[in-house]
């Protein structure tokens, strides 16, 4: 009777958990993946939004250095006065991006706003003099920006392509209808995962003459070139 009992114990049950299928175990493995990716892309969303944000934070202190000069002088910007009346006009036809803002190191108070958070080339400059150069600067500026055209752009990302191609420092010509873009995933944009939209990929920040900073996609770009009031834009790329 005992043995009995004790083979009745040891009897396997058919009613336990089983062990997955290979099919089963693959689904699983694709699941946590797909989770795991979604969550990764949320934080990466979420850092690149707040890195944008800090960029857009330095062209409107950009933006503010550029009008309390003006109004210090004469309603022009450095851009449109002589060097020696306190301007920076010789500098910039030349390409000096740092010459520009140097000359407003008074407003602009540090080097730093001139870098854009996302900007991995570019280093922030610890002052206006000893060594400051372009290479300290992200931003581009608008060489015939005036106060009266308020519309007009005054500063930028400055990864810029004009048809298909990254521009270089200097001087950039952007005559009506210019294909200009934003360069794709090299600093503000949705993630490279997701470069299966490729035009919402290229969106960048721009300063405008009458203080306001806008994100702009780069149809919105091209369209603030047109409504700029002026026939040709010139910008001073760093």
């Amino acid at each position: 009777m005992l043995a009995m009992e004790t083979e009745m114990k040891l009897q396997p049950t058919t009613h336990g958990s089983r062990a997955l299928t290979l099919t089963e175990l693959l689904v699983v493995i694709c699941v946590v993946a797909v989770l795991v990716a979604v969550l990764l892309l949320s934080l990466q969303n979420h850092h690149d939004g707040r890195q944008r944000i800090y960029c857009i934070n330095n062209l409107k202190q950009v933006d503010l250095a550029f009008k309390i000069w003006e109004g210090d002088n004469g309603d022009k910007y450095p851009m449109a006065v002589s060097v020696t009346n306190g301007g920076a006009m010789e500098l910039a036809v030349t390409g000096n991006v740092a010459g520009i803002f140097r000359t407003m190191s008074n407003e602009l108070a540090t080097p730093k706003v001139l870098v854009c958070p996302q900007d991995t080339k570019r280093i922030a400059g610890t002052d206006f003099f000893a060594g400051f150069s372009n290479a300290n600067i992200s931003y581009f500026v608008g060489l015939d920006a005036e106060d009266k055209y308020p519309q007009m752009i005054i500063s930028g990302d400055d990864n810029l392509e004009v048809n298909g191609v990254r521009v270089r420092p200097g001087i950039l010509n952007l005559p009506p209808n210019t294909s200009v873009e934003w360069t794709e995933n090299e600093r503000h944009g949705l993630p490279q995962q997701l470069s299966i939209l490729k035009q919402h990929l290229r969106i960048g920040n721009l300063g405008l003459a009458d203080g306001s900073v806008q994100t702009t996609t780069t149809s919105a770009l091209q369209s603030a070139l047109v409504n700029t009031g002026s026939a040709t834009n010139r910008l001073v790329i760093p």
